[in-house]
């Protein structure tokens, strides 16, 4: 029935005039357009909608995530930006903060200024 449809992503903020310095200037993603209720950003050909909440509890897992070609690079920029890998106790992630999963593939995983939890993925040769 959607598999063929435009996928829309939903990301909730306290503020969205924070929201849009992060996710435009540290991420690069593209404004489209702006409201007094969320930001429009495109991510490749996903919309992505960050939408201005009153209150947010950012919840445990990943709301939000990207294939990357160069994982290290891009979380060494994060860091710079004053946003590190997240860490997990329990999990055997590399001095960067990524962790192989047993296929082989490379996930770290990090947070916007409002907690949310975001992630990188660098898929394995196969």
């Amino acid at each position: 029935m959607l598999a063929d449809a435009e996928l829309v992503a939903f990301v909730p903020t306290t503020d969205l005039d924070r929201a849009q310095e992060f996710y435009c200037t540290v991420l690069g993603l593209r404004l489209v357009e702006t409201s007094p209720y969320a930001l429009v950003l495109r991510a490749g050909s996903t919309a992505i909608r960050v939408t201005k909440v009153d209150r947010l509890s950012p919840q445990p897992f990943t709301v939000l995530g990207w294939e990357v070609a160069d994982i290290e690079m891009l979380l060494g920029q994060l860091s710079r930006a004053s946003f590190p890998a997240r860490r997990y106790p329990g999990l055997d992630q590399d001095d960067n903060g990524v962790w192989t999963t047993p296929g082989g593939d490379r996930v770290a995983w990090f947070s916007d200024p409002d907690g949310n939890v975001l992630s990188l993925t660098q898929l394995c040769q196969r």
